[in-house]
């Protein structure tokens, strides 16, 4: 009988604890597959392989299983933006503070020690000297919302008075290439993706003029992800840069290391007030 007694009270003794360690313990993030789409500013296949890396790194560090996705063009991103379709997102500065305003998405992180400045390119034989040489031109450009590449040069021309007609043609990717082959005399971009081009494509082309400074773009969340795994990939994205493995992945993203970011860090953005109207979806 004593036996029985020591055996029933040991094993009390051990359910309890295990039931108090298991409060106690810190929740994992939950086990389920994400989707991380990144704004298609280059071909599909070369955000592929700057981009897959990181959202395997993410999927091991977090527990998560996180899945690559972009659009076929910024218009069908930004579709897919107001359908919630991604859980986590690479979007233009104009983007967050669009959907942002609707508390459709929150932002965690940005690149590090970086503001976007946007470009407007021609043939280095062109014999454009500025902007004002542009007049009734027509011009190349990624998306009617494609902050610094399209609204900013746009904003530009027409407060210096230059008519010119838009012609969007899906990608970054797209205007140099139509550019550096003469189909449009010049065009918009930025120039993280200007210095991503194949070298001979870029020797093809100069920067005819830059824009102002603004901050990046932004890594946002849907608000239907759990605070859980938000902080789960917002810690994993910040220390990306401590690890040889991390490092590796920033290069081909072009990038130093990422930041923790706040919703506020985007007022100069909105200080521009810019039309709603450059949006596009259903």
């Amino acid at each position: 009988m004593r036996m029985l007694i020591f055996m029933f009270l040991t094993l009390s003794l051990t359910l309890s604890a295990n039931v108090l360690a298991q409060k106690l313990a810190p929740k994992s993030p939950s086990n389920k597959t994400l989707t991380f789409g990144i704004v298609p500013q280059q071909a599909s296949n070369v955000l592929a392989n700057a981009w897959v890396p990181l959202t395997q790194y993410l999927s091991a560090q977090t527990g998560l299983t996180i899945k690559f996705a972009t659009a076929k063009n910024i218009p069908n991103f930004e579709q897919r933006l107001s359908e919630n379709a991604y859980d986590i997102a690479y979007m233009n500065p104009f983007h967050y503070v669009y959907f942002a305003e609707f508390n459709e998405y929150h932002a965690i992180a940005k690149q590090a020690n970086k503001q976007i400045t946007g470009i407007l390119v021609t043939r280095i034989d062109s014999n454009i000297k500025s902007i004002l040489d542009l007049q009734d031109k027509t011009l190349a450009f990624p998306a009617p919302a494609a902050f610094a590449a399209s609204i900013l040069p746009r904003a530009e021309l027409t407060l210096n008075k230059v008519d010119f007609v838009p012609r969007y043609v899906s990608s970054h990717d797209s205007v140099y290439l139509n550019v550096s082959k003469g189909f449009f005399i010049a065009g918009g971009g930025v120039m993280r993706t200007f210095n991503n081009m194949p070298d001979d494509i870029r020797a093809q082309l100069k920067i005819l003029w830059t824009t102002q400074p603004y901050t990046p773009h932004a890594i946002a969340v849907s608000q239907s992800l759990s605070m859980e795994d938000k902080v789960a990939i917002q810690t994993a994205l910040e220390n990306l840069h401590t690890t040889d493995k991390g490092r590796e992945i920033l290069k081909y993203l072009g990038m130093e290391a990422f930041v923790i970011a706040h919703d506020t860090d985007w007022d100069d953005v909105r200080n521009l007030n810019i039309s709603k109207g450059h949006v596009k979806v259903k």
